[in-house]
């Protein structure tokens, strides 16, 4: 290949992946056979427990294209994972790609050629997903909800499968923050931006590591991020709370005045139920947001690197 060739690095977080690294091997070498970009394949491990170890060992020593950061345990990715693989990547261009192959690497020719038209973040859009009716509605109704409290421009159906122009990669890695949500991150630097649509097949190896909590965490991690509307809910909530309190006071004034003073046990009950339950949920948002402001506060690093595999050239095989 011509040093004048752009690289472009594919990035790939993996977590007791070993069913899949042979497959994501080929099939990302094999994008890039008769393409006109150089290859970095850049496989992020968040600590996993199974035999990806060997695996890795092997692809470092057969290509010299292939690179593997080591996380020092695991970091709960796939975001302080990704995070770590924007900061190492040396591409002109970065793609995104998971490791369950759900998000075809083919379709990196079609990113490429955007990126070539002037587009510095090319994300692809999932028109039809396969997999459980639970998690399809699952994720149709997040992409919906985050859309619509975000303070950002946020694409529907876009998960992390991307291509970022190196200017891009440069931004989002130089930010300081701790608690990093990289398709937030990637709608937030703003810039030229375009959606590739495609369909989205059920994983073929291995099972997800994702749970359902996990699934609830990372949506509460977009939301937090990037929207202020559940603070502003609050505060909502406790003016018209207090609003009808006043009301009511003024009400039962009236009444204990004018006529004889109803029981109301029951409307005393509710209200206090519905006041309590009213007191916990303002309180729970407001802990989501504090956590965020703690985590911030430490300064303490999203991930920690234990050692980064790769074969020098010249090295024997």
């Amino acid at each position: 290949m011509e040093n004048s060739m752009k690289l472009i690095s594919v990035v790939v977080p993996c977590y007791n992946e070993f069913d899949n690294l042979q497959n994501v091997y080929d099939r990302v070498t094999a994008v890039f056979e008769n393409f006109p970009y150089q290859l970095e394949l850049l496989l992020v491990d968040d600590g996993s427990a199974d035999k990806s170890r060997e695996k890795y060992d092997e692809l470092v020593a057969l290509d010299e294209r292939v690179r593997v950061v080591l996380m020092s345990r695991n970091f709960s990715g796939p975001e302080p994972i990704l995070f770590a693989g924007l900061k190492t990547a040396k591409g002109d261009a970065v793609v995104l790609l998971d490791a369950d192959l759900q998000d075809p690497p083919e379709l990196i020719r079609d990113f490429a050629k955007k990126w070539e038209e002037g587009y510095s973040v090319v994300y692809g859009v999932r028109s039809k997903r396969e997999g459980s009716l639970v998690r399809r509605i699952g994720y149709t109704c997040f992409y919906r909800i985050i859309r619509y409290l975000s303070f950002v421009d946020f694409p529907v159906d876009a998960g992390h499968f991307s291509l970022l122009d190196r200017r891009v990669v440069d931004i989002i890695a130089s930010l300081s923050e701790k608690d990093v949500f990289v398709r937030g991150l990637r709608a937030w630097v703003g810039f030229k931006q375009i959606g590739v649509e495609y369909n989205r097949p059920d994983r073929e190896f291995g099972e997800t590591t994702f749970s359902f909590f996990r699934y609830v965490r990372t949506a509460k991690d977009a939301i937090v991020n990037f929207s202020y509307k559940p603070l502003e809910y609050v505060s909502s909530i406790a003016i018209g709370s207090a609003t009808l309190t006043a009301i009511a006071g003024f009400f039962y004034l009236y009444i204990a005045f004018t006529k004889d003073a109803p029981r109301g046990f029951f409307t005393l009950l509710m209200a206090i139920l519905i006041l309590g339950t009213l007191q916990l949920v303002a309180l729970g948002v407001i802990a989501e947001y504090l956590i965020r402001i703690f985590r911030e506060v430490k300064a303490r690093p999203p991930y920690v690197i234990d050692k980064i595999l790769e074969k020098k050239k010249g090295d024997r095989e």
